[in-house]
């Protein structure tokens, strides 16, 4: 079922646009769904707490890393089961522009087939995030 060797992957896209317009963006859940479609299709602050009720795993609270100049993005997803799922993001220069890099952990129950949606689904909301980004 699980590939024992296979307990994380690093997605990433590389954006014309500097690493703060880019983190700038990136760093502001009210702007999440419009790249980040794995969270759903809306998210809202509720007493300081960023929740999206639409997202397909149901209701998570998503909490960022706080503000920062080394381009981390880390975030936690807290799931309807109350389990919290740490996801490794960084935003790096890369040449004019930037690149961003989403570590994608494997969790153990993790099927090798929902591994790879999974990875098609960060990679989707990324190639989304690069759109925007140099669309604007």
């Amino acid at each position: 079922m699980n590939s024992a060797d296979t307990h994380s992957r690093h997605l990433s896209v590389r954006i014309d646009r500097t690493v703060d317009d880019v983190y700038a963006y990136a760093s502001d859940p009210a702007n999440l769904p419009a790249w980040a479609h794995g969270l759903g299709g809306s998210i809202e602050n509720v007493d300081g707490r960023w929740i999206a009720e639409s997202s397909p795993m149901g209701r998570v609270v998503v909490a960022f890393a706080p503000r920062n100049a080394l381009g981390v993005l880390d975030h936690d997803v807290t799931l309807p089961s109350g389990e919290t799922v740490y996801n490794p993001v960084r935003v790096i220069a890369g040449g004019s522009g930037s690149e961003v890099v989403f570590t994608l952990r494997r969790r153990p129950e993790t099927s090798d087939d929902d591994f790879e949606r999974d990875a098609g689904a960060v990679a989707a909301d990324l190639a989304r995030l690069k759109e925007l980004m140099e669309a604007s």
